[in-house]
């Protein structure tokens, strides 16, 4: 449907690392990363696009080992990896970069007794891990798509990290659609998703820890590959249409101007 997938990649990739990194607070936008990209001046701080371009580096780095011949498989590995990468000379860069950690975490509150949810201790955490990477390798009877839900909520569950865990949690849902051959190339990312229906993201995954209701999550995960399935497409379409009537047009360069336009403002909506 678009002359150029590696294009298309190239801009689907960036969108993803905004987004994910703006769930976490981050304030840089696809065109802070832009300017930053082509060397000029951003409107936010430098380093809310270095942690962007840290996660573009995690995401290039992880898919490259996975479609290598000698490259690592989906492993808590590969995930520490491109956890290093993710953390490298930004926010959390002193907490242990690629390493699970060794002490206590907590979501919310100041302080375990206070907390939203508490994970596992640490000392608990290898072996959960060991068991994760056993089941996303283990011959299942569930589809795919229900699989890479379970996987999210159980890797956010445990939370390995000391920071960066949400990052890494999608950036493994992006790995199995492409990792188990549901998508050929990264064309599906379901930040955009999660940050629209942010409140109920976390309310879910909490109740799936409190009372064991995997269904309602999954309702809601499989929703949101729906969704997003279909916002892609519409995208898709809309660039087809731009190519065409821009490759067609003769009446100058004004006409172009108002079309690229137009699909700037449909980028930046879906």
């Amino acid at each position: 449907m678009v002359p150029s997938l590696d294009w298309l990649i190239y801009a689907f990739v960036r969108k993803e690392a905004v987004i994910s990194s703006q769930i976490e607070g981050t304030q840089a936008t696809l065109i802070d990363l832009l300017e930053y990209e082509a060397e000029q001046a951003t409107r936010v701080a430098v380093e809310d696009v270095h942690e962007v371009c840290n996660y573009l580096d995690a995401i290039k780095y992880a898919r490259a080992q996975i479609k290598g011949s000698r490259g690592l498989p989906i492993s808590i590995r590969l995930l520490n990896e491109a956890h290093r990468r993710l953390m490298r000379g930004v926010r959390g860069a002193n907490k242990q970069p690629g390493e699970i950690r060794r002490s206590q975490n907590w979501i919310g509150g100041t302080r375990p007794g206070n907390a939203v949810f508490v994970p596992a201790p640490s000392e608990e955490v290898p072996a959960l891990l060991a068991d994760l990477e056993k089941y996303l390798h283990a011959e299942g009877g569930l589809p795919p798509l229900v699989r890479i839900g379970l996987a999210h909520v159980q890797f956010e569950t445990i939370h390995p990290y000391l920071d960066g865990n949400g990052r890494i949690g999608r950036l493994l849902i992006t790995l199995l659609l492409e990792h188990w051959k549901l998508l050929s190339a990264p064309l599906l990312y379901l930040s955009l998703f999660f940050k629209r229906h942010r409140a109920e993201y976390y309310r879910l995954l909490g109740e799936v820890r409190r009372t064991g209701d995997w269904e309602a999550w999954m309702g809601f995960f499989l929703e949101g590959v729906e969704t997003t399935a279909d916002e892609a497409v519409h995208l898709l379409e809309n660039l087809g249409v731009l190519t065409e009537t821009t490759a067609r047009s003769a009446t100058g360069p004004s006409h172009t101007r108002v079309t690229l336009r137009s699909c700037a403002s449909e980028l930046r909506s879906t």
